[in-house]
């Protein structure tokens, strides 16, 4: 199993070419709220689907606390590693690619997400998320 990646603040401060969904990423799998919050702009565009909900926020606070950690992540999960990470860019928009390795009463599990994202002074401004759900590993 790979060691649980720093904190996302640790992560800038070493490297500060990071792409914002990549400190997105790190921050997500540390399930670090107030490093998420800080990524999104007050005035967030965000949506998200999920296999069965289609996910709407307006601020930082309701898309971490309501939607990512509080619904998705919520008490009883807990993401122990970040697999697998892949940024892009393309005309207009970033794309980040993870997949993270979950546990809750159910046992282990994987979740792959693909987010597209637009920023504005540092932050997302719109972000969309297609999310793959939770896959069982096998035990």
């Amino acid at each position: 199993m790979n060691p649980q990646p720093p904190s996302v603040t640790d992560h800038a401060a070493g490297h500060s070419a990071a792409t914002v969904g990549e400190r997105f990423a790190r921050a997500l799998s540390a399930q670090d709220g107030p490093a998420l919050r800080g990524l999104l702009d007050e005035g967030i565009d965000f949506q998200a689907l999920t296999p069965r909900r289609h996910w709407q926020a307006s601020s930082p606070g309701e898309v971490v606390d309501e939607v990512i950690l509080g619904t998705w992540f919520g008490p009883g999960v807990r993401i122990d590693a970040l697999e697998e990470l892949s940024t892009a860019r393309l005309p207009g928009r970033e794309r980040v690619s993870y997949l993270l390795r979950v546990r809750n009463s159910a046992g282990d599990h994987l979740v792959e997400q693909q987010v597209y994202y637009n920023t504005g002074n540092g932050r997302v401004t719109w972000m969309r998320i297609l999310c793959s759900g939770y896959q069982k590993l096998p035990d």
